[in-house]
C-alpha cells in the first residue's frame, strides 16, 4: 500500500507541473479563414454601408451547396453581382430574407452595417496577409 500511495503522490506532483508549464506556452492567437464577407460592389456609389454577411452563422444552420449550388453564390468574395434589386426579386440573400424565412429587406441596417469604404472582401482573413490584392494596393492590418 505505501508504494503506492508514492506512485499516486509522484504523478499528482508530475500533473501539476505539467498543468504549471502549459501555463507559460504562448498559445497563438486564432485568425479566422472563413470570416464575414464584406459586400460592397455598389454600397458606397449608393450612398449606404457595405453589407456584412457573417458566414459562420449561416454555415452552422445550413450546409454549403445550400447557398452555393441552391442559390448560386460563386466560392469567392465580389464573385457575384448582387444588388437590392435581385434580393428583392428573391435571388442570392433574397430567398430567404423574406420575411417569412428571416427577416425582410426592411431592416437595412442589419446587413448595412459595415464600415464605409470598406472593399469586397472575406474580412480578417488570413488569406489577406498572404496574397497581395491585384490592384497592387497594400494589405489592411
Amino acid at each position: 500500500m505505501r508504494k503506492r500511495k508514492g506512485w499516486t503522490a509522484f504523478m499528482a506532483l508530475m500533473a501539476a507541473l505539467i498543468t504549471g508549464m502549459l501555463l507559460f506556452v504562448d498559445i497563438p492567437t486564432a485568425n479566422a479563414e472563413y470570416g464575414d464577407i464584406v459586400i460592397n460592389n455598389y454600397a458606397d456609389k449608393a450612398g449606404m454601408r457595405p453589407a456584412i454577411f457573417p458566414h459562420w452563422f449561416h454555415r452552422i444552420r445550413f450546409r454549403c451547396k445550400v447557398c452555393h449550388a441552391d442559390l448560386g453564390f460563386k466560392f469567392k468574395a465580389g464573385g457575384n453581382e448582387i444588388n437590392m434589386v435581385k434580393i428583392i426579386d428573391g435571388q442570392f440573400c433574397g430567398a430567404c430574407h423574406n420575411g417569412e424565412i428571416a427577416w425582410s429587406i426592411e431592416n437595412c441596417n442589419l446587413c448595412h452595417s459595415g464600415k464605409p469604404g470598406t472593399p469586397t472582401q472575406v474580412h480578417e482573413s488570413t488569406i489577406q496577409k498572404l496574397v497581395t490584392p491585384a490592384s497592387g494596393a497594400a494589405v489592411q492590418k
